[in-house]
């Protein structure tokens, strides 16, 4: 009977200790997480924006998120990047519809030049949301400012460029993103004003890619078939000029076409280094997203901003590479 009240009484003592021990070690525990907390002093976002680019899976705009994101990171400000997996008015329309129910802070968007998209954009205005638009502006609509290139100046710069290259003689096939997207209008009309000015350029045909390398390089081959003339190409957005680049690779035609191509993504550039693209116009993606978002956060301070912001282009050819000139001069590398 002593020997059953003796394990019973070592029993309890054992739980208790184990219990004890257990609290101790759990109430530390609780006390360092909650100062490891309050010392990280954790904060929330002090801004919702949401970028909506042309297309979501596009490395030229892959290049703005980058930049939006960075300065979203610096000044507190959530960036949401989300749109159209290929280009689509309608869908990008919804896209801003969306962000308008979600009552988010900001709105930095493309502007595509129909009339739809100037209502949506006056839509999100008369309901207290700021709208930058970016890379192509919408400048019928209520948007608070444009940050991007000048596109008729930048045409109309491909132009003089392609007509010096070629001696001032030339047949020349354009290959365009979009016929509805405001800024491949600017740009090719840009483009005709130079050629507008060569007399002895002529411009043979002007068809679209729907921005794919895929489709560009298609229009190319049939332009070349139909024309057998052309000695010159311009593309008029980022994957055009390697789409056109393929089907003169292919054709074995490359001693006979001036490809001038547009942007200066990485595959761009390898291609001019190889002597297959001439020459490309550069902008400034990065820049324009980085920008955006700062300029967003002026507006919700109550800060005037300018409401036409143009960023830098440039004719870039073989001799200028290796550049960087799709990211910020504030040191961003270029990866």
């Amino acid at each position: 009977m002593k020997v059953r009240k003796v394990i019973v009484f070592l029993l309890v003592i054992s739980f208790i200790a184990t219990f004890s021990l257990s609290l101790y070690f759990y109430l530390k525990a609780f006390n360092f997480d909650t100062r490891l907390t309050t010392d990280r002093k954790i904060k929330e976002p002090q801004y919702h924006f949401i970028l909506i680019p042309e297309e979501m899976d596009n490395p030229y705009w892959h290049l703005v998120e980058k930049g939006a994101k960075a300065a979203g990171s610096e000044i507190g400000a959530a960036v949401e990047y989300s749109g159209p997996i290929q280009t689509n008015v309608e869908a990008h329309i919804n896209e801003i519809d969306t962000a308008i129910a979600s009552k988010v802070d900001g709105i930095i968007t493309q502007g595509i030049g129909s009339k739809n998209m100037t209502a949506i954009i006056n839509k999100a205005i008369q309901k207290g949301i700021p709208v930058i638009t970016i890379d192509s502006d919408d400048s019928d609509s209520r948007r608070n400012a444009y940050i991007g290139t000048d596109n008729y100046s930048a045409g109309y710069m491909a132009g003089k460029a392609l007509i010096k290259a070629m001696g001032g003689k030339a047949e020349v096939g354009v290959v365009t993103g979009n016929f509805e997207s405001a800024n491949e209008k600017e740009r090719v009309a840009g483009f005709k004003k130079a050629v507008a000015e060569a007399p002895h350029v002529h411009i043979a045909d002007i068809q679209e890619s729907h921005i794919t390398r895929v489709q560009a390089a298609e229009v190319a081959y049939n332009m070349v078939v139909k024309h057998p003339k052309i000695n010159a190409f311009f593309g008029t957005s980022a994957l055009d000029g390697i789409g056109i680049s393929a089907i003169v690779q292919q054709l074995d035609l490359k001693k006979g076409i001036f490809i001038m191509a547009f942007d200066t993504l990485d595959e761009t550039q390898n291609l001019m280094k190889k002597g297959y693209i001439d020459a490309t116009i550069s902008q400034e993606p990065y820049q324009m997203g980085y920008e955006s978002v700062n300029m967003m956060v002026d507006l919700l301070k109550g800060k005037q901003v300018k409401a036409v912001n143009h960023t830098r282009t440039q004719v870039i050819t073989a001799k200028d590479l290796p550049i960087k000139a799709a990211f910020s001069n504030r040191g961003v590398p270029n990866d």
